[in-house]
């Protein structure tokens, strides 16, 4: 697991920036999934994260990785070096003086292995042991590390995979159909004006499959080539065999080289006057078109882990690249049906399209069968379900923003709301769902005790669909500032037209506690407000339960 902390958030949004955080946000918002990881998963192996921590790089934290990893949480396995990570003690942080000094003061905080980026830190342990500038015994405790974990893998006994095993795996049928479902449940419905989506494939002749993002494969930073994958028009031309016509326009560019791939350093905005003829000729497609399918987004040499200045991936806006919006408006204002489609890797502040376009759907990088996945659901084959994992602001303006928010977050802006685009959790279906009231097992619970909450769900659509339904808590009085709400449960139900389900979710004392002043991990008495519902702003029922002494 990685990156161990804080590397999530970092100042100014910026690759390897600080973590600007006290220690009770770090515990309790960065730390604590990596706790979950090593007390629940037993987790064997951590990367160091390249940022600092009040101060302290994360390869020299002592506290980070031998005090609250290993003493308090108890983990057992391996801290390994990010790509570089010892030598940027020295050209980045300066907190060693050479490479020497950053292994000696990495190992000593805890890391155990090191990922060498040019020639490595690691072997100049060796004239430091010798000259008694380190103990034997810190070098002897990483080794042990590192073999304790691999004897218990079984890698002395079987120390080499099935080559073979990747001709009958690697894009068989069953993976293949694991990643369409993968595709399909990922898709999230952001918008769908007049219940434009799905649309019926008996009532289209010609559809236009229009923007940069259509017609080539997005799988996303990591992926390496060669890739393979259907891309959204071939999708949609497989679909549309013997039933419609798709013609494709290509609309604008997001980067100068559409080829460029990840690994590229290259990075520069579109001409713009090419862009003005693509626009023009994207206008005459969709005027011949029933429906128009947009595609805009970002590609992966916009979205990108930014490893050094000659290769950046951060942006200091979240609106559309280059002349998208201009491309959007242009084939809005042809008056046709238009249905947009985001491949990207972050939010988007897609202010004109939310107000404007018939319907907008959120893929991110949905993987290899992208292209069939986006045609299952546009035509009702497959019903949206997906939920935004993250909430799309307005503007940068707006940023840090969070559905989980201190009480004195609320403030609106002049000329301006706080409220985001869409919501954490959000996502829309092509069916409808009823909640019930919710009961509780206990409305009072004792210290350590838990409790239950049960809720029905009912489908009051006409078709089948899925619904994630989501469990809030607030803590209503707390000596130590608590969010508005934390997610603490969801539970993705399938449902056919007026079934009915019950869901219980069970609250547990680790599900009410925080750090206090003393930095103790506690429950205190007093109420807590349970909320229930699709999203976090879309909270159906409400009740409460109280912890007492």
């Amino acid at each position: 697991m990685k990156h161990f902390s804080g590397h999530g958030g970092p100042e100014n949004g910026t690759n390897i920036a600080p973590a600007p955080y006290g220690e009770h946000t770090m515990r309790e918002n960065y730390l604590y999934p990596f706790e979950c990881a090593v007390k629940e998963a037993k987790v064997l192996s951590i990367m160091a994260s390249y940022n600092e921590w009040d101060g302290i790089p994360s390869h020299a934290n002592k506290k980070l990785l031998t005090d609250i990893l290993r003493k308090e949480w108890g983990f057992t396995g391996y801290v390994v070096g990010d790509l570089g990570g010892m030598e940027e003690l020295v050209s980045i942080h300066h907190i060693a003086k050479d490479s020497a000094n950053a292994a000696r003061i990495s190992i000593e905080a805890g890391v155990d292995l090191e990922l060498v980026k040019y020639k490595g830190c690691v072997p100049s342990l060796i004239s430091l042991v010798k000259e008694n500038k380190m103990s034997m015994a810190s070098l002897d405790t990483a080794v042990a590390r590192i073999l304790r974990v691999k004897i218990r893998l079984g890698l002395f006994e079987n120390p080499y995979a099935d080559p073979l095993k990747i001709q009958t795996e690697i894009n068989s049928a069953s993976k293949k159909a694991l990643a369409l479902e993968a595709g399909e449940k990922a898709i999230i419905m952001l918008k769908n004006e007049s219940s434009i989506l799905p649309l019926d494939i008996s009532k289209i002749k010609n559809m236009a499959v229009i923007g940069p993002n259509a017609a080539d494969i997005h799988l996303g930073g990591y992926s390496f080539e060669p890739r393979s994958g259907v891309s959204v028009l071939e999708g949609l031309k497989r679909k549309g065999e013997g039933k419609f016509n798709v013609q494709y326009a290509k609309g604008c560019s997001i980067t100068q080289d559409i080829g460029c791939f990840w690994t590229c350093d290259s990075n520069k905005l579109p001409d713009a006057n090419s862009d003005r003829n693509l626009i023009n000729e994207a206008v005459k497609t969709a005027r011949k078109a029933d429906v128009v399918l947009l595609v805009l987004g970002e590609n992966e040499s916009t979205c990108r882990e930014a490893w050094s200045e000659s290769h950046r991936g951060d942006r200091s806006s979240l609106d559309l690249i280059g002349k998208q919006n201009d491309l959007a408006q242009a084939l809005i204002e042809t008056d046709k049906p238009v249905i947009v489609l985001l491949i990207n890797g972050r939010p988007l502040s897609i202010n004109y399209l939310a107000k404007n376009a018939d319907a907008i759907l959120e893929g991110f990088f949905l993987g290899q069968e992208t292209g069939h996945a986006v045609a299952n659901v546009i035509f009702g084959e497959v019903n949206p379900s997906g939920k935004l994992p993250i909430t799309f602001p307005r503007n940068v303006g707006q940023l840090p923003c969070f559905y989980n928010k201190k009480p004195s977050r609320h403030r609106s802006y002049v000329f301006d709301d706080d409220s985001p685009l869409f919501p954490f959790g959000h996502g829309l279906s092509y069916t409808t769902f009823e909640y019930g009231k919710i009961s509780l097992e206990k409305s009072k619970i004792k210290q350590g005790e838990s409790t239950k909450v049960f809720i029905e769900v009912t489908n009051t659509g006409k078709v089948k669909g899925d619904e994630v339904v989501q469990l809030y808590i607030r803590d209503k009085v707390s000596s130590v500032t608590r969010p508005v709400m934390e997610l603490k449960g969801f539970a993705r139900v399938s449902l056919l037209p007026a079934q009915k389900t019950k869901l219980s979710f069970i609250i547990k004392p680790s599900h009410l506690q925080f750090f206090d002043v003393d930095m103790k991990r506690v429950v205190e008495s007093g109420e807590f407000e349970i909320m229930i519902g699709g999203s976090s702003a879309d909270i159906r029922q409400r009740n409460i339960f109280e912890v007492v002494d």
